[in-house]
Order: structure tokens, then sequence, then C-alpha cells
């Protein structure tokens, strides 16, 4: 582990951009305002960002490194490297690959879900982000119920969604049919056997929600649909709202303090891709908390200085929305925002472009794990004193 000095970046501490150095001290920053001190590795950050590491709370964008192509699979263990070098290299330092375990066969399965959750905690120690497990239990599938009970009790679930997506749309069923591996046909007589347990599901949530709270793990719903919908999943103790997908759901999230997830894509693109709420103005009336990469993992960077290009938010409120609000909702206390004894979690990003903020380097847990521009590098700094950026 190599000490690592910054100086003279625009870095966001305590809501603020003020010019100033800091060092890390191996896995943790060590001092802010700092000296230059026996770091080993010293980069001049002039000009540059220096902001915290984002996270992100629900991601499952490394999908198509396993399945790029209907029915074209890849091994699980280098589709999570590569999604690893891709979350990186976005600034991401803090991931949960939501994983779906649904009562499809093909890329949601039992059987991949099993994988993936094995191949994470096997590689974890090798990843560049701090990478974790968000199991998305398809509600009507009863069938995992026991296995799931046992991975929460293990400990080995981090974060763990409630979702219902048994109303396939006719218009959606070949695409669904088709990443099942199935004919559509068959895909249809699925869906009826699987509706016809529909009675069986709330015991099933009630069950599951209580192992849950029992092994202190967060919990989300998602896709929210009312109010009434809301406070019974917060009711069993999920208070992190993921899509509601009206105004009403989410105005009564905010009103009982539930974190508020929408997805950064939404933000970048302007709209949600399937005709919802539109997450700017969700933000805008302070009914969404934290914005997750959902499918396309640069859409956390590009959303923030979206948010702050358009007026809706300053760059340091957008921040908190993809850094430290995520750190909140997920109870991870070290990490989230800049300050001494939190876990280096730092990218330094050029914002010279407007709307196209470049990641120049990424440090994660007090390693340097992505350099994209090398002249930042320097082998002596003099100390600079905190002044209040322009």
């Amino acid at each position: 582990m190599t000490d690592i000095f910054i100086a003279g970046g625009r870095t966001l501490i305590d809501g603020a951009f003020v010019e100033t150095s800091l060092r890390t001290a191996g896995r943790d920053i060590g001092a802010l305002d700092a000296e230059q001190g026996r770091a080993a590795l010293h980069i001049d950050a002039g000009g540059l960002l220096v902001l915290p590491g984002i996270i992100d709370l629900h991601g499952d964008a490394f999908e198509r490194q396993m399945m790029p192509r209907p029915g074209v699979d890849f091994p699980i263990d280098v589709a999570l490297i590569d999604s690893d070098r891709q979350a990186i290299a976005n600034g991401i330092t803090t991931v949960y690959h939501g994983t779906t375990w649904s009562w499809e066969p093909g890329l949601r399965s039992a059987e991949n879900a099993r994988k993936l959750l094995d191949a994470i905690e096997a590689l974890r120690p090798q990843l560049a982000a701090d990478t974790r497990f968000h199991l998305r239990h398809e509600t009507h599938n009863l069938a995992a119920e026991a296995e799931i009970i046992r991975w929460l009790s293990e400990g080995r679930i981090d974060l763990f969604a409630f979702n219902d997506h048994s109303n396939v749309k006719p218009k959606k069923r070949n695409q669904s049919a088709e990443r099942a591996g199935l004919s559509l046909e068959a895909f249809n007589e699925l869906i009826d056997q699987v509706v016809a347990r529909r009675p069986e599901v709330p015991a099933s949530i009630a069950r599951l929600a209580a192992a849950a709270r029992e092994a202190n793990v967060r919990m989300l719903s998602h896709d929210d649909n009312t109010p009434a919908m809301r406070q019974e999943f917060r009711a069993l103790g999920a208070t992190i709202a993921e899509f509601p997908v009206n105004e009403e759901t989410a105005r009564d999230a905010a009103a009982a303090g539930d974190f508020i997830v929408f997805g950064a894509p939404n933000v970048v693109r302007g709209g949600s891709h399937t005709g919802w709420t539109r997450a700017s103005d969700m933000i805008a009336k302070g009914l969404c908390s934290v914005l997750a990469s959902d499918y396309y993992y640069p859409a956390q960077l590009l959303a923030a200085f979206r948010l702050a290009g358009d007026g809706i938010l300053p760059l340091a409120k957008a921040w908190d929305l993809i850094s430290a609000a995520p750190a909140r909702a997920a109870g991870l206390d070290n990490r989230g925002v800049l300050a001494a004894g939190r876990r280096a979690d730092i990218i330094l990003v050029d914002d010279q472009v407007p709307l196209r903020p470049r990641i120049v380097a990424v440090i994660a847990a007090g390693r340097l794990v992505h350099l994209a521009d090398a002249s930042c590098l320097v082998h002596s700094l003099a100390p600079r004193k905190t002044v209040a950026a322009a």
C-alpha cells in the first residue's frame, strides 16, 4: 500500500469546493490540508475536481458482459472482471451488483444467481471496486425462499430488494422469452404457472423481510406504484423506495423519510425509457435522494454534471446523490465524503468540457487503480494551504 499525496485540486469538502491538499494513509484518508510528508506517490490535481468515489446501489450492466447477445453466454468471472474495469473507469468505487433471481430460466435463473454470488465472493480480493451483492428477489419465485433465508443468515447478501415482474406485458414477452431461452408459448405457460401461486406471495415476503431484519440487511422495494404499496413494504422494514413509478408514491416515501432511488440514465437521457417518472423533476421537487447506474455505468457521473448544467442542483448537491446519500442508505459510514479517517475512495475529474466530465484518476481504498493521464504524476510538490475555490 502506497500513501498518496494529492495537491491543488478543487476538493469537495463539507458540501463546498476548496483548493486544498490531502494525503492517504493506507486504505484511509490520513489528513486534509496536508503537508507532503513521506507519501510515495504525488499527484498534481491542479485544474481538476477532487471528489469522493461514486457508490452504486443498483447496477445490472454486468448482465451485458454475461450475455452480450440473447443466447450468447460468457463466463461469469470474465464478465465480472470486465464490469469492474468499467465501473472503476467511470468513478464507481463501491458497486452493488443487482443480481435478479427470478422464476425465469436463463440469464436470471437460480443457477446464475448462485454462480454470481460465488464468483463475487471469490473475485472480491482482486477487484478494484468494493464489490457487493444486491439480491433482487422476484417475489413470485417461491422456490427460492429457503435458500435466500440461509444466505441472509450467513451474511452473504449486502442489499435485498423485492421485485415483481410477473405482469409481463404482451409486447415485452418476446424479449423476455428470448432472455429466458424459451419459446413464446413456453414462456406464456410459465407465466400462467407463476401467477397461479400469487396468493402465497405475501406470506413469503413477510418471512423473507423478517430474515433480512434479523440479519440487519437493508431492504428495498422496487417499482412501488401506490402509496399503499410503499407503506406495506415500509412496515416490513424496507426503507428504500427504488424507482417509485409516480409522484404520489414518491411523496409518500419522502414524507416518511425513506431513501428514494431513481436511475441516473433517466437524468442523462431526459426521461425514463419506460415512460414513467422523470427523475430530474423528482430531484427538483426533493423527491429523490439517490441516483443509481441502473443499466449504464457512465450514467451517475454524467447525471451529476447534467443536473448542475441544467441548474437543477449545484454540483456539490448533485454529487451527494451518487456518493454520500447512497452511503447513508446502505449504512456505509466509512465513505461517501472526503474526511480524515474515511475510506480513501477518491476520483479526479477534468470538467473543462461542459456536460462531458473526464475521469483522470481513481483511487479505491488507498490504491491508484485507474489513471488516464500520467502527466499529473510528479516527483515532488510544494505544500499548499487551503483557500476558497473560485
